[in-house]
């Protein structure tokens, strides 16, 4: 376990080592943070996320640093990482300052300049934002909020939404959600049992798709347990899935 401490040099083997020492411990520390610190960098994950790279990445690439060192600071922030956002949950002037509200940014079609610069956002981003919600004319914005991790929420005039079918009083049928069972010929067995099936009722419904359970590459059911089966079609000039 010498490559834990600093050495004057370090074999192969021991960099290999520190490598996926470092790299599990990692992925450890990225569990405990939480989802949404690695889906959503907010004013506290960034910042930890900075600290984290640079605590754990030197060690990495220099044998006269401790691994061990790096390791016992990176338990450390990620307990104070835990107990902070916990706090936040507590105290509203700790979740006000790492959460701010979110800013006006329009507001029934006129863009609120102060708060523009507040976000240090430029109209030039303001617009290109606005067209890659398919919106060309900002008169048809009710309300465009600059949200704390960084995305603009846009809310369009209710003569300007897009008509649903309760609307036009249209009948409808229930939510369905579509789940994969087969990919790439393994089957989701846990799946399978989650909609109270079994392999034996699998097989009689590809069958009944005329195809064979070794040729399925993808096969889909929802919650009505109406099955769609995929197989694979091959030529030269492409390769293509084909529902059964």
């Amino acid at each position: 376990m010498d490559f834990f401490h600093s050495q004057e040099s370090l074999t192969s083997a021991e960099w290999v080592m520190r490598a996926v020492v470092g790299y599990f411990f990692l992925l450890i520390a990225a569990k405990l943070l939480g989802q949404r610190s690695i889906s959503q960098l907010r004013f506290l994950d960034f910042t930890i996320a900075l600290i984290l790279g640079n605590i754990v990445a030197h060690p990495l690439s220099d044998e006269h640093l401790s691994l061990t060192g790096s390791m016992i600071s990176t338990i450390v922030l990620v307990i104070l990482y835990v107990l902070t956002s916990w706090l936040s949950l507590k105290w509203n002037f700790l979740k006000h300052f790492l959460d701010p509200a979110p800013l006006k940014l329009i507001e029934h079609g006129k863009i609120m300049l102060k708060n523009l610069r507040r976000a240090r956002i430029s109209v030039d981003h303001l617009f290109s934002e606005l067209r890659k919600q398919q919106i060309e004319d900002i008169n048809k914005v009710a309300l465009a909020l600059w949200e704390p991790g960084g995305i603009i929420s846009v809310f369009l005039e209710p003569q300007y939404q897009p008509v649903t079918p309760k609307d036009m009083s249209i009948p409808t049928s229930s939510f369905s959600l579509v789940k994969p069972i087969i990919v790439e010929g393994t089957t989701n067995t846990g799946m399978l049992a989650e909609q109270g099936k079994d392999m034996v009722w699998l097989k009689s419904q590809i069958h009944a798709a005329h195809a064979d359970l070794e040729n399925v590459v993808l096969a889909t059911i929802d919650d009505q347990d109406q099955i769609r089966v995929y197989t694979e079609t091959v030529s030269k000039e492409k390769d293509e899935l084909t529902p059964n």
